[in-house]
C-alpha cells in the first residue's frame, strides 16, 4: 500500500459498522433464500479471502463456516501457511487439498497446454472451483465467493473459476475498503498488508500483473469506471498518467463479458 492514497475511498466508522452489518447480513440472507446453513470458501492466505472468512463466521458461526486450503505447484508456502493460520484462529473446519495432480492430469490428456502459463494458471482455478462444489454440494452449503469491486472492474478473475460461485460478500468494495474492513475485523496487520497475488504461475503478484498498484486502481476505477470522470482529469486526481487510465478503461470494457451469464440468441416466438 502506498504511503499517500491516490484517492481515500475507506469508509468513516459509521459507514464501515453499517458496511460490515449489511454483508454479515447479505451472507445470512443468501443461505436462508437456498435452504442452506453452511457455507464453504476457498482459503488463499489473502486479504480477500481472509475478509469473507472472518465476515462468514460472524455472519453463520464458526460451526457453519468450511474452509479449503488448495496450494498448487507454485503456491507460496507463506501463503498457505496463512491460510491454515486464518482457519485455524477462527476455529472453522477445514482442509487441505494439493490440486497439483489434478491439473496434472488434464495436461496428461491435453499436453500440448504445457508450458501456456495463462492457460495452466486458469486450470488451477477452476480445479479450485470444482472441489469448493463437490464440498459445498456435499454438505449442502452454498460457496462464498472472494472477488472485490475493484478486481471484478477490470475482470481479474478466472471465468468459471475464483469467479465460480454463488455470492460475492465483498463485490461492492474496492480494495482499499476490503483492507479497512479486514482491519476492523481483527486480522493480522501482516495479512491485511501484504502483497496480493493468485498464486497462478511461480512469482506472480496481482500489481505487477495488472501493471500497477491497487490504491492507483481502485482510484482509477472509482473516477472513470464508476463515476465516468473524463481520463485526463481521472490522471491528475489519482496522480497516475492518462495511459494508465485508458489501460484500465481497456480492461473493463474487454472484460465485460466475465460480469454477465453466457448470452443466448433473442427469442423468435
Amino acid at each position: 500500500m502506498t504511503d499517500i492514497d491516490p484517492l481515500d475511498l475507506r469508509f468513516s466508522a459509521d459507514e464501515l459498522a453499517d458496511v460490515r452489518d449489511g454483508i454479515e447480513s447479505f451472507i445470512e440472507e443468501r443461505l436462508d433464500d437456498a435452504g442452506a446453513e453452511r457455507a464453504v470458501l476457498g482459503l488463499s492466505g489473502g486479504v480477500d479471502s481472509t475478509t469473507t472468512a472472518y465476515l462468514a463466521v460472524e455472519a453463520l458461526g464458526r460451526e457453519n463456516v468450511h474452509g479449503l486450503v488448495m496450494p498448487g505447484e507454485v503456491s507460496d508456502a507463506d501463503n498457505m501457511s496463512d491460510a491454515e493460520r486464518v482457519a485455524e484462529e477462527l476455529g472453522i473446519e477445514y482442509d487441505v487439498f494439493e490440486i497439483n495432480p489434478i491439473v496434472e492430469e488434464f495436461l496428461n490428456t491435453v499436453p500440448e497446454a504445457e508450458g501456456d502459463k495463462i492457460a495452466v494458471g486458469n486450470a488451477r482455478a477452476r480445479t479450485r472451483a470444482v472441489l469448493n462444489y463437490l464440498v459445498a454440494n456435499h454438505e449442502g452449503a452454498l460457496v462464498l465467493g472472494t472477488g472485490n469491486r475493484t478486481e471484478a472492474a477490470i475482470g481479474y478473475f478466472t471465468k468459471y473459476g475464483d469467479g465460480a460461485v454463488d455470492c460475492h460478500p465483498l463485490g461492492n468494495l474496492y480494495k482499499q475498503q476490503v483492507r479497512q474492513l479486514a482491519a476492523d475485523l481483527g486480522a493480522a496487520e501482516e495479512l491485511v498488508e501484504k502483497t496480493p497475488t493468485a498464486g497462478l504461475w511461480a512469482g506472480q503478484t496481482d500489481e505487477e500483473e495488472i501493471g500497477m498498484d491497487y490504491d492507483t486502481l481502485d482510484a482509477v476505477i472509482a473516477l472513470t469506471v464508476d463515476g465516468q470522470v473524463p481520463p485526463e482529469a481521472t490522471a491528475d486526481i489519482a496522480d497516475t498518467t492518462v495511459a494508465n487510465v485508458e489501460h484500465v478503461r481497456d480492461l473493463h470494457a474487454r472484460s465485460e463479458h466475465k460480469r454477465h451469464v453466457p448470452p443466448a440468441p433473442a427469442p423468435t416466438f
